[in-house]
């Protein structure tokens, strides 16, 4: 029988290559009486079922009941408990005896498909990429749907929005964005990613445009939950004018999505 080691190896293996996502919690830090041994691991998934221990079953119950958290933060952190499973902070672990865990994330690669090779579509796509996404760009343009225009891009598709879009892979590690150069192309590139599981929809436009354009979406038939979500006018509020601006803008709101933030101000 396989150790429980090569277990947890094999399951990374296949989470990173697009299997379904899992967490490898690992003792990092002991306190004074504690159960859990420095170096223990324990995998957990989407279910909640896990492989190995950490060597106490209050700490174990501990990352499991939190395991929704850590999964929509993605990535690497540490997290501190409590003897008693309590989430604490640092200062408070320094403060008594506690544990120290890291948690790592494993998953499929996150990608963020851009419909329109514009100046917002160019600027966004060397964010996207620089935040450590897998970017797809979309036009319909031989001038705009080219790597010399988008060297950051790990794809650059040309052709029909509509066709192109509709044979795209879009799952739940898509973060999806219309910004085209009009609003016919915007709603042809809605239609074709919207209620198919991305993680995120956006789409530019003032409000007044995108209201009838969502408003089309559902007398035509699209499920009005999926077109509820669907962030437009996209990015946050933080005065953008400039293509670049905007980019941060609409890559802001797309980490806060992603990562479970507030958007609102640091010093809050």
């Amino acid at each position: 029988m396989a150790s429980i080691a090569s277990r947890i190896l094999a399951e990374v293996m296949r989470a990173a290559e697009g299997g379904p996502p899992i967490f490898v919690a690992t003792v990092v830090s002991a306190g004074e009486a504690a159960a859990a041994s420095l170096g223990a691991k324990m995998l957990v998934r989407r279910d909640g079922a896990t492989i190995g221990s950490l060597g106490d079953p209050v700490l174990d119950a501990a990352i499991v009941r939190d395991a929704d958290a850590i999964f929509r933060r993605h990535g690497v952190r540490t997290v501190h408990l409590s003897l008693a499973g309590e989430s604490i902070s640092r200062q408070e672990a320094a403060e008594q005896p506690a544990y120290a865990v890291m948690v790592e994330v494993y998953e499929r690669p996150v990608r963020l498909l851009i419909a329109g090779g514009g100046h917002i579509g160019h600027a966004l796509c060397r964010l996207g990429s620089m935040c450590g996404f897998r970017v797809t760009v979309v036009d319909d343009r031989p001038e705009y749907a080219n790597a010399d225009r988008f060297p950051d891009a790990d794809q650059v598709l040309r052709g029909r929005f509509d066709e192109v879009l509709a044979s795209y892979p879009i799952d739940d590690a898509t973060y999806a964005v219309c910004v085209t150069r009009g609003h016919r192309h915007d709603e042809i590139s809605l239609r074709s990613i919207v209620g198919r599981g991305a993680a995120y929809v956006g789409m530019i436009g003032s409000k007044r445009r995108v209201k009838a354009v969502l408003q089309h979406l559902v007398d035509d038939g699209a499920d009005p939950e999926a077109v509820a979500v669907v962030h437009t006018p996209i990015g946050l509020d933080i005065g953008a004018e400039t293509p670049e601006e905007i980019a941060v803008a609409i890559m802001a709101e797309i980490i806060m999505v992603r990562r479970g933030g507030s958007g609102g101000p640091m010093t809050h």
